[in-house]
């Protein structure tokens, strides 16, 4: 057996080459682990999926729940409800067996319209015997088209499910249960009954399945509504979601075989010990079969006028995952009083937008199972950190990884022009629209742009000369893209529009469906100092693909100058820990509130393995020896944390002798003169008046290639040396 190569995947590669126990066919050779990121709602995407059966503290996930005992499912007396009686003469369809004033309705009889002779009578007892070996203990439910019996295997002493025909007199049922029987037998994946065999008993053929202790999620969601389940079972948002994610694998599976589900809903999925099967497959259709009548349940398919127009396809089964999805999450804790404002608010939040989506209008609509899969991967990892505060990043798909800090300067020494030209240093800087457009993360191409490869060998030390090469290059909606970024980088705003236009004109209608082009509206909008119109489409964006975090941080950015409140954004995003610029931006938010010490708090849980960990620390120094937008000055304890903070840094000496004559400035206005040494000078005012001396002088010598701020900065340290009579 070959094992699966996904990480925190134990499980191996069945015959029909998809792992057996995370449910994903692996990555072909040299093709990246699930990256084929997407663009266009209309391509397949496929993701980093990691199989996170395993919680925090070793805590299983999702929980396993006690199943009930295997006599308890058989029913005494099946039967199907009236309203679920139909005549099965291909055709005819029309409404049988119903009850009259004075007449109860019955089971078996004659169509009044046509004259077939129907029957849903279950025909099998118990103590039966189908094919020999399946004795019959009883029936256990039916689906759309059959009576569900447990039976015992003698042969293999296991038990199995019979699943045959509700009326045998319907003639489109029995073409759909031969198609079911011969389509089904060939499927293995974990998140799918297995179909162990077709026996024919009494003229009647019967699917022989893998039988399933548990619960349907429509049990499960009137637990969960009636509150019924012990609070440790009880049905979470998180829940809901993992529901989806192995829904969505089994049907992604599906749809490379060739086939449709149809009839997804909370009745037709099983929640087992482990994990959910899905169970029923009397609605499954090839997706280029146009004939066969079709089998789902009004409630949760595609609206009438796009089957009719399009027909069953790929994303009429997302619409009934996401109808399926949106009732489970009806009984989650995520529906209750209080959910908008507690711990998990924003994942809710996040969560909707993807139930939205997936229930939306057909261009707009996920085009694939990965595609959903992709956004509740991240909406998962997002509400559970957010309800426990464990971190767990994923690597995104669709946006290169972020490399600008968004920090307004905090996380560098003062600059130089602090002291030559009297430029002043504020703790409540935001960065500024311009900067915001040029630094946030850039989508990835398009695989399937007929420029992608090309682009991937295009470089330019400056953003001219990158649009100078690439008036070589054929027009393609990445090439205008990667135009348009150029422009803004040289303030071309006007022809920065022009650039998304051409990209407009090359995808035609598909434009108005596609994220990226809101994005860089968005960049545009940013960069031409109108933030409300880039926040608004940058929502857009947010709304398309919720699981993602770079569009959550754009909306936090945008917040900090519309004056909504941004901090719903970044802790969404720093609870993983990945996004350091959403650390500057809740340390901004605390310090508007004058709160010095959540500030630096923060700014200390940047991991040292960052990137930006040595402009965290710079960052925490300068905010205990700063002033605050509120006006409160440092105390000399703060100004004495600060000096320990640099002390133990490695910095260069430019920026060590920067942050040294920053905090002996401060000391010096603010106090005058301190208890204690601090920077290794007197705590008098002619020692710090001394010790900054030394430190701009030192500056002065290394003041790059400038005689004015060598000038500068060497009259500033005669000035502030203590005078002497020597």
């Amino acid at each position: 057996m070959t094992a699966c190569p996904r990480e925190a995947c134990t499980g191996t590669i069945g015959r029909t080459g998809y792992c057996v126990q995370c449910g994903f066919k692996p990555p072909e050779p040299g093709e990246p682990d699930g990256a084929e990121p997407t663009t266009p709602v209309d391509r397949p995407a496929d993701t980093v999926v990691t199989d996170d059966r395993q919680g925090t503290d070793g805590e299983a996930w999702p929980p396993v729940i006690p199943v009930p005992r295997p006599a308890g499912e058989v029913t005494d007396r099946p039967e199907v409800p009236e309203t679920e009686r139909f005549c099965g003469k291909l055709g005819c369809g029309m409404p049988v067996g119903r009850s009259l004033p004075g007449q109860p309705g019955t089971e078996e009889g004659f169509c009044p319209y046509c004259g077939s002779r129907f029957s849903f009578v279950p025909r099998l007892r118990p103590g039966d015997r189908v094919a020999g070996r399946y004795e019959v203990e009883g029936c256990i439910g039916h689906g759309g088209l059959g009576f569900v019996y447990r039976a015992t295997d003698d042969r293999l002493h296991r038990p199995v499910a019979l699943k045959g025909l509700i009326d045998v007199n319907n003639t489109a049922a029995v073409r759909i249960a031969e198609n079911e029987s011969e389509v089904l037998v060939a499927l293995e994946h974990p998140n799918i009954v297995r179909i162990f065999d077709v026996v024919t008993h009494d003229d009647c053929r019967y699917i022989v399945m893998e039988y399933v202790a548990g619960l349907s999620l429509r049990e499960v969601k009137n637990r969960g509504r009636a509150l019924l389940a012990p609070e440790e079972s009880r049905l979470l948002t998180e829940h809901v979601v993992d529901y989806g994610r192995e829904i969505l694998t089994a049907l992604a599976y599906l749809h490379d075989q060739g086939l449709l589900y149809c009839d997804m809903k909370p009745d037709n999925v099983i929640r087992g010990e482990q994990r959910i099967k899905l169970i029923d497959f009397g609605g499954i259709r090839r997706i280029d079969d146009h004939e066969s009548p079709w089998v789902g349940t009004r409630l949760y398919q595609a609206p009438d006028q796009e089957l009719r127009r399009h027909g069953l396809t790929v994303r009429s089964d997302v619409h009934t995952v996401g109808k399926t999805l949106r009732e489970l999450f009806g009984a989650s804790d995520g529906a209750l009083p209080g959910a908008r404002s507690g711990p998990i608010a924003f994942g809710i939040r996040s969560l909707r937008h993807v139930l939205d989506r997936a229930t939306a209008p057909y261009e707009q609509r996920f085009a694939t199972a990965r595609e959903m899969l992709v956004q509740l991967d991240g909406v998962l990892n997002e509400i559970r950190s957010l309800r426990d505060r464990e971190p767990r990043p994923v690597v995104s798909t669709l946006f290169s990884e972020p490399a600008v800090l968004l920090d307004a300067g905090l996380g560098g020494p003062p600059p130089l022009e602090h002291w030559t030209a009297g430029v002043g240093l504020s703790l409540g800087a935001r960065p500024s629209p311009r900067d915001i457009a040029l630094g946030l993360p850039v989508p990835r191409e398009d695989p399937h742009d007929p420029q992608t490869a090309f682009l991937h060998t295009v470089r330019a030390p400056d953003a001219g000369r990158l649009l100078k090469k690439l008036e070589r290059a054929d027009s393609s909606v990445e090439v205008e893209f990667r135009r348009l970024r150029a422009l803004l980088e040289l303030s071309e705003v006007d022809q920065a529009g022009e650039r998304l236009t051409a990209a407009e004109r090359r995808l035609a209608d598909r434009a108005g469906h596609d994220w990226r082009f809101h994005w860089h509206r968005g960049l545009i909008a940013l960069a031409g100092g109108d933030v409300g119109t880039a926040a608004e489409n940058f929502e857009a964006v947010y709304r398309d693909i919720p699981g993602e975090e770079t569009p959550k941080l754009a909306l936090g950015l945008c917040a900090e100058h519309t004056g909504e409140d941004p901090e719903p954004f970044y802790d969404a995003l720093w609870v993983h820990r990945g996004q350091v610029n959403a650390a500057f931006g809740l340390a901004r938010v605390a310090l508007a509130r004058g709160d010095r010490d959540r500030a630096v708090s923060l700014l200390d849980e940047v991991p040292e393995f960052s990137r930006h960990d040595e402009a965290a620390r710079i960052a925490g120094v300068r905010v205990l020896a700063g002033r605050l937008p509120n006006g409160a000055t440092p105390s000399e304890d703060e100004l004495r944390k600060a000096d320990e903070r640099r002390s133990g840094m490695e910095l260069g000496e430019a920026a060590g002798l920067r942050l040294r004559a920053l905090l002996l400035q401060t000391a010096i206005d603010v106090h005058g003169e301190l208890e204690k040494p601090l920077c290794g000078v007197e705590p008098t005012r002619k020692g710090l008046r001394a010790g900054l001396s030394e430190a701009l002088r030192g500056l002065a010598w290394l003041a790059p290639g400038s005689r004015h701020a060598h000038e500068v900065l060497t009259d500033l340290a005669n000035a502030t040396r203590p005078a002497s009579w020597i």
